[in-house]
């Protein structure tokens, strides 16, 4: 019986089947690559254009395009970087800069803006003047998502660079390009040579081109951003007194012993002490404490029930000391949003990833000057909206958690939803954990006559 088994197993371990196993090894997707069912085309991608030969180099136009629909780059900016092929170095930059200038003691006389092998890019600041700046720059590295503001979708800079090729035989692309926006989440293809970018004048009458140009595109993963979720949401409705509150510990737990300072109070009277504290200047979430330690607490409210319509409230708190989320956003999903009437306060934008004869998934941001920015946790910390929706009488109903959000994303990322069992449930429902306690109650109350005759 093992000879025999041992013959099978030999037949079937060929070389033919071992290299067909290797090559679909190889070929299937690592657990790196991002890939969002909500914005299954959405990417950053990084245009290098070249404009001009220079004596030992070139200088180009390196544009970054946010083409997600609903993932923006928010403050402290987005961080480009890259590793050069050859010794090329940074003669000068418009636009942007480099965080390090490296080692560039073999130069005489001219020294370049960098010299280092694997620069790091960062935006200039607003305000910057007039002859550093160059179209699309100098906003601290903040990028817009493509719905929300496509104008301000794209950050550019001009860098011209030494020690280079000066055709396109010579010239090397850079490789192993790194993008943080502000932290990790983000992993860049290669950098692939394409068609020469054309450039129309104003007047329409004239075309140029690029001498050389190149993409390179990077794709976000939120389990690369970062190991715990940033934000979670809390129910109620009309119909049941019942607050759901955000799952315990969806985004860290209260742990003063292993991570002193990870949390304050606000009524604690060392809340401005932990503010001016280490990581004043960083961008590491301070938060209130709380029960679910999140950053961002969405609350879905079923507020009221017309005939022909039922209303929802929204409220966003911040729980953050250390961050105002400017240029926020929200996607939501849920059935209904095929029938959304009217929206108060809140910019609104269907989005279709399943085919435009889908229409569950809703973006929605706040409205320019009024309330797109969420303040700091405190007073100020929240921004509410009301929905108004029309009913669908073969699909609407209160049962069974209906009324509440299928998924919600905060500025891109997943937030913590409570599960299904805890959803508020209509007053003459018993509630699912119940039921099961009250059939042995039900099952003696029917047999217990038999036995007292």
């Amino acid at each position: 019986m093992e000879l025999g088994n041992a013959r099978f197993l030999s037949k079937l371990f060929t070389p033919l089947t071992l290299c067909l196993v290797l090559l679909i090894l190889l070929s299937s997707p690592s657990s790196t690559e991002a890939y969002d069912s909500l914005d299954p085309n959405g990417n950053i991608t990084i245009k290098w254009d070249v404009m001009q030969w220079t004596p030992d180099g070139y200088v180009a136009v390196v544009t970054m395009f946010n083409f997600q629909q609903y993932r923006h780059i928010q403050a402290p900016g987005w961080q480009l970087g890259w590793t050069w092929a050859k010794k090329e170095v940074i003669w000068s930059m418009v636009g942007a800069q480099t965080t390090e200038q490296g080692d560039c003691s073999k130069f005489k006389g001219n020294i370049p803006h960098c010299c280092k092998r694997d620069p790091t890019i960062v935006d200039l600041l607003p305000g910057t003047p007039y002859n550093m700046q160059i179209a699309n720059c100098c906003k601290a590295g903040v990028i817009s998502s493509f719905n929300q503001d496509p104008a301000n979708a794209a950050s550019s800079f001009q860098v011209s660079v030494g020690l280079a090729g000066t055709t396109n035989k010579t010239v090397k692309v850079p490789k192993n390009f790194t993008l943080k926006a502000p932290g990790p989440g983000y992993t860049c293809g290669a950098a692939k040579i394409v068609k020469p970018t054309k450039f129309v004048t104003q007047d329409g009458r004239r075309t140029t081109q690029a001498l050389m140009t190149w993409n390179v595109t990077c794709t976000y993963s939120q389990f690369l951003a970062q190991k715990t979720p940033s934000c979670c949401v809390s129910l109620s409705s009309f119909y049941n007194d019942t607050i759901v509150n955000c799952p315990t510990c969806s985004c860290g737990c209260q742990n003063n012993n292993t991570n002193p300072g990870s949390c304050v109070e606000g009524d604690s009277p060392y809340l401005q002490s932990a503010l001016n504290g280490p990581g004043k200047y960083s961008y590491t979430p301070l938060v209130q404490c709380t029960s679910h330690m999140c950053p961002i607490r969405v609350h879905w409210h079923v507020k009221l029930n017309y005939k022909d319509y039922w209303r929802v409230k929204i409220t966003i708190t911040n729980f953050n000391y250390r961050m105002n989320y400017t240029q926020w956003n929200m996607v939501v999903q849920h059935p209904n949003f095929d029938n959304l009437t009217t929206l108060f306060s809140f910019n609104y934008k269907s989005l279709t990833p399943y085919g435009a004869d889908i229409n569950d998934t809703a973006m929605l941001w706040g409205v320019k000057f009024y309330n797109d920015l969420l303040m700091q946790a405190g007073p100020y910390g929240n921004v509410q909206s009301e929905l108004l929706f029309r009913k669908d009488s073969n699909t609407f109903t209160f049962d069974k958690g209906w009324a509440f959000p299928r998924r919600i994303y905060f500025n891109g990322d997943n937030c913590v939803m409570p599960p299904p069992d805890a959803y508020p449930w209509l007053p003459n429902a018993a509630h699912p954990s119940i039921r099961p306690l009250l059939l042995p109650i039900m099952f003696l109350w029917i047999v217990l006559p038999f036995f007292t005759l």
